[in-house]
């Protein structure tokens, strides 16, 4: 990856980085930190909507609350919260080729498409798609 390009986190990759979870290898944490010190670290604000529905629906459980805790994730230094613009959400009913049918996600990639930067995600659908040649993403 061109660190200089940017790095857009997928929601899980950003629950886990501010976990401290294993699931990121070394070698990732250190182009996300790499990303992050030069400001191109980027992280969609329907990451925020669905980690509030994880919670809400008990599939994560966080040591304090959600908002405190988004509070305390999106103030990591280096990182930038992209909201969602006409453009994106625009952009997100209109991606090329056989795409990701959940909305979110679609938001995601229309996101790291508009910025021009990676996509760092786990989903195997967007994993996928990115090997069609519509986004480029860091697999987890």
């Amino acid at each position: 990856m061109n660190s200089s390009s940017g790095l857009l986190l997928d929601t899980h990759a950003w629950i886990w980085l501010m976990l401290g979870d294993k699931s990121l290898s070394q070698e990732l944490v250190e182009q996300i930190e790499l990303s992050a010190q030069q400001s191109l670290l980027y992280l969609s604000a329907i990451s925020v909507w669905e980690l509030a529905m994880l919670v809400a629906k008990g599939r994560i459980q966080l040591k304090q609350d959600v908002m405190q805790w988004t509070k305390s994730a999106l103030n990591v230094p280096g990182l930038q919260w992209i909201p969602l613009s006409p453009e994106i959400m625009i952009e997100s009913s209109r991606l090329p080729g056989e795409c990701h049918g959940d909305p979110a996600d679609r938001m995601i990639i229309a996101t790291a498409r508009h910025l021009g930067v990676s996509l760092l995600t786990r989903d195997e659908k967007i994993q996928a798609y990115g090997a069609s040649g519509y986004l480029h993403v860091l697999p987890v």
